[in-house]
């Protein structure tokens, strides 16, 4: 497949392709950032540091209720195969 663009369609697509790559530079630099704190924290509670990731999502997405579902779900499952323990 090949596309035909002119100069000012190339410069746009340029333009638009370093912007992106920035943007996703910065997100990554600040995951980096936020996945270092919440190490530092969890270290400092005695929490792990996966529990507070989630914590994080859940509150972002504000999906409590959902997450909530999920594990009375869960929670089912494993009780009707007696492997709640």
């Amino acid at each position: 497949m090949s596309i035909t663009i002119g100069p000012e369609e190339r410069q746009k697509l340029m333009t638009l392709i370093g912007e992106g790559s920035k943007v996703l530079q910065e997100v990554e630099d600040l995951r980096t950032g936020l996945n270092d704190t919440v190490k530092a924290i969890a270290q400092e509670l005695d929490i792990k540091p996966t529990l507070l990731s989630k914590a994080i999502r859940i509150a972002h997405k504000q999906s409590f209720q959902e997450e909530l579902h999920d594990f009375e779900e869960l929670e089912a499952i494993l009780d009707a195969v007696g492997k709640k323990s």
